[in-house]
């Protein structure tokens, strides 16, 4: 009986192992799959340069408001860190502009030419529908 008991107890054991192996594997698998997804997103973005008009998307998004009269308002508002949309002139597609570093304010370049015609260059993302555009460069 007690022969018996060992050999069940040893192939329990063999099975366990079995088990814990194909887990560790299978976890180490999504972990590298998990890691490529992420540099693949993040190498998914190309530059672009993007003509249009530079809109704080409150007073846009909310009112409407637009054009040269709401200028000044505009200035304002992006200086106080209302979000900046750049309407693509011809499609009226819009990109939420993204300063070029982390933390930081986007640039003068962008806050004072509120409201212009202006071609802003830069990497594109497009994350859940939503376009953005890190600012490089505005001309």
């Amino acid at each position: 009986m007690h022969d018996a008991h060992d050999l069940a107890l040893n192939i329990f054991l063999l099975l366990v192992r079995k088990i814990v192996k194909r887990l560790v594997t299978l976890v180490l698998g999504l972990v590298v799959a998990i890691g490529l997804a992420g540099i693949a997103m993040a190498a998914d973005s190309s530059e672009k340069s993007v003509t249009g008009n530079l809109e704080d998307a409150y007073c846009y998004g909310t009112m409407g408001a637009k054009g040269a009269g709401h200028k000044q308002c505009a200035i304002k508002c992006a200086s106080a860190g209302i979000p900046v949309t750049l309407i693509e002139k011809g499609t009226e597609k819009s990109y939420i502009l993204l300063p070029n570093k982390d933390a930081s304010p986007l640039p003068a370049t962008v806050t004072s030419r509120m409201e212009d015609e202006v071609t802003v260059t830069g990497k594109e993302y497009s994350k859940n529908g939503t376009e953005y555009l890190v600012v490089e460069s505005v001309k």
